[in-house]
């Protein structure tokens, strides 16, 4: 008897490559884009780094409390939604049945073919049946706060420490290309991980990501330069 396959789909990482991603991007992006507004002041280069220091610290707690709060939102709604499934299924065991056998119905099965998948689903783990095929809440798919916290402030971090490692090692007039063109680099290679990793377009990541980081980068520059020449 040959082993079942089970395969495994970009999907189901979805949840932790979401938070690392978006939270490797963010540490990149703000601060190089701190470190360089502050650099286009005039600042002197001990200041540019405790400003990235500060942004590093202070960015990737707010990013774990941010991801914290958001997905155990989401976590709260989930149970709210299972424990109102549960009370509904205690009360109308038969009427939860003929909904899930109507919603097999609206998916293309024969009515008495999803008549009697319903009862077979419902026999083993009803609850489990109606979260899935009605309230569309996977396992794999949960939402897991701490789990989305910790990956957010980790890659964060990550994130922010590249640029910063550019500015410890690199210092006077050529500070702001250096960092400029080093971090659109982390950043283009991050993008074309994730989309590697996701399954999607590499080049289509790694110019999207690139296109608006240098934007906000540029930006942010301009600012400090332009608060340096008024001072």
């Amino acid at each position: 008897m040959t082993a079942r396959r089970r395969e495994r789909h970009k999907l189901q990482d979805i949840g932790w490559l979401r938070a690392a991603v978006l939270g490797a991007n963010d540490g990149i992006v703000s601060t190089s884009s701190l470190v360089l507004g502050v650099a286009a002041t005039h600042a002197t280069h001990g200041s540019i780094l405790i400003a990235g220091i500060a942004g590093l610290v202070a960015g990737a707690i707010s990013m774990a409390s941010g991801e914290y709060i958001s997905v155990h939102s989401q976590a709260d709604i989930e149970a709210a939604s299972l424990d109102q499934e549960h009370a509904e299924l205690k009360a109308d065991f038969a009427g939860e049945q003929r909904e899930l056998t109507a919603i097999y119905i609206g998916r293309g099965l024969d009515p008495a073919l999803a008549k009697q998948v319903a009862e077979q689903l419902m026999a083993h783990d009803a609850l489990g049946a109606h979260a899935r095929d009605e309230l569309g809440i996977y396992g794999t798919l949960r939402a897991r706060p701490l789990q989305a916290a910790l990956a957010s402030a980790c890659s964060f971090a990550i994130g922010a420490a590249m640029p910063l490692t550019v500015v410890a090692l690199v210092s006077g007039p050529q500070l702001l290309a250096v960092v400029s063109a080093t971090s659109l680099l982390f950043l283009a290679l991050l993008g074309g991980l994730a989309a590697h990793v996701g399954g999607a377009s590499v080049t289509t990541g790694i110019m999207r990501v690139t296109f608006w980081s240098a934007l906000a980068m540029g930006a942010t520059a301009g600012v400090g330069a332009l608060i340096g020449a008024m001072g």
